[in-house]
């Protein structure tokens, strides 16, 4: 393995690693997976955070929000994740409805995710109104990673994906709200689609990372969707997605030879036969 970035030392990240890598002003690589090939490819990599994030509605199921996914079907994608993990910290999404308004009920959630699927650590979005929540899955000592800013779950009431925090009565809620889950004791927060001055000035005052997406680059890490950073997903183009490869239209023409050989009688030839 290429022992060029820091974090590569460890044999395994941990929440206290996360801080570490913080205090030394090391960023922190995350990216999402749903499932056992592509975790393994990941955790090859060297990848510091795997999030097996609600998004799988969307890039694996086809939903067009992250509302409809079940926690048993987040269990499932997550227990596929962790089989494929030594290394990388596995946090997994509460889903929607599964938390919100009953603290009790996402205790039980998480308790679920951590015991059915193996996983390192659950994510929750939002901030005062779920710190109830926060605080009993703390107490049964399950980290936390917090997330603020653009949080999808809330979609029909924000109404759009826009950018969040813009003004001054957002930005000042959202700076309280991140201040709250890291005296709570989240271990990281992410920030979502909020103007980089913002995601620089939360960075700074709180103690546990924080990881960005849209969020700038005063952040402490950064997080992508992977289907999305890899180019499977082609529809979708916000302004702090880098794409690094094209394999929408690489796993089409593949295809697309495929069936012209199998057509042609081409495949398979004399040597792929027994």
């Amino acid at each position: 393995m290429d022992q060029k970035y820091g974090s590569q030392r460890y044999t395994k990240i941990t929440t206290h690693v996360l801080q570490e890598m913080k205090l030394r002003g090391e960023k922190i690589a995350m990216l999402t997976a749903y499932d056992f090939s592509m975790a393994g490819i990941l955790e090859a990599a060297g990848i510091d955070i795997i999030l097996v994030g609600d998004s799988a509605s969307n890039v694996m199921a086809g939903h067009s929000t992250t509302l409809p996914i079940t926690l048993n079907e987040m269990i499932y994608h997550a227990a596929s994740v962790v089989r494929a993990v030594h290394r990388s910290l596995v946090v997994v999404d509460l889903p929607f409805g599964t938390y919100q308004g009953n603290s009790k009920e996402a205790l039980a959630s998480a308790i679920r995710i951590m015991k059915e699927s193996g996983a390192n650590a659950i994510k929750i979005e939002g901030g005062a109104e779920i710190i109830e929540s926060v605080d009993r899955i703390l107490s049964a000592g399950i980290p936390v990673m917090g997330h603020l800013g653009l949080t999808p779950q809330s979609i029909h009431k924000f109404g759009t994906y826009v950018v969040r925090a813009t003004d001054d009565a957002e930005a000042h809620k959202l700076v309280e709200d991140a201040q709250k889950l890291d005296q709570a004791g989240c271990f990281a927060i992410v920030l979502e689609k909020i103007p980089s001055s913002l995601g620089t000035e939360v960075t700074q005052m709180v103690r546990c990372p924080t990881i960005g997406i849209g969020a700038g680059g005063g952040v402490d890490g950064q997080v992508l969707v992977l289907h999305d950073m890899l180019g499977i997903t082609h529809k979708f183009s916000p302004r702090f997605l880098r794409r690094y490869h094209n394999l929408y239209e690489e796993i089409k023409g593949s295809v697309t030879n495929y069936i012209a050989d199998v057509k042609s009688f081409d495949f398979p030839n004399d040597r792929e036969q027994y």
